[in-house]
């Protein structure tokens, strides 16, 4: 089976890596999908999102990562995958990722989305957590992997502060 893990991934943390492993230890294929969301300005660029990706996910075998534009339901489509893949960390993640599964399963009722709970030592671990610590220097290493924390401390011109 062949899974899509979309997302923005701005960054990469190990709860991302995290789902990563164990999807493809369920699925066997996982195809890494980062959106480039005209809406939003993400910390890194698109290009550097996928770069980071494609290195911290180098030792995972049948793993691919893609850019994509507009609504994961057709980038699943139009890479073969059989489900969709989401992280949960918390209730709220939860709701947000339902009313998701819902409209995506009422235009293609084929595809399903399997929803994995978070680690619990990941569940703290959000996107915009991670940025707001690296940009004061504090210590990252147990949030993202060592090339998405490198590139957050060069961003913000900031040394990492010893534990």
């Amino acid at each position: 089976m062949r899974a899509l893990y979309p997302g923005s991934f701005d960054p990469l943390t190990l709860g991302h890596l995290d789902l990563i492993e164990r999807g493809i230890s369920l699925f066997g294929e996982m195809v890494i999908a980062v959106l480039r969301n005209p809406s939003k300005i993400p910390t890194f660029s698109h290009e550097q999102r996928v770069e980071q990706i494609i290195k911290a996910t180098s030792y995972i075998p049948n793993v691919q990562v893609i850019s994509f534009e507009g609504l994961a339901i057709n980038c699943a489509k139009a890479t073969n995958a059989d489900v969709l893949l989401r992280g949960l960390r918390a209730l709220s993640d939860f709701e947000y990722e339902l009313q998701i599964a819902h409209t995506n399963r009422s235009i293609d009722n084929n595809l399903e989305t399997v929803f994995l709970a978070t680690a619990v030592h990941h569940s703290f671990l959000s996107s915009s957590v991670v940025k707001e610590v690296a940009r004061f220097g504090g210590s990252i290493s147990h949030m993202v992997p060592e090339i998405v924390a490198k590139d957050l401390y060069t961003l913000f011109n900031v040394v990492e502060i010893s534990q």
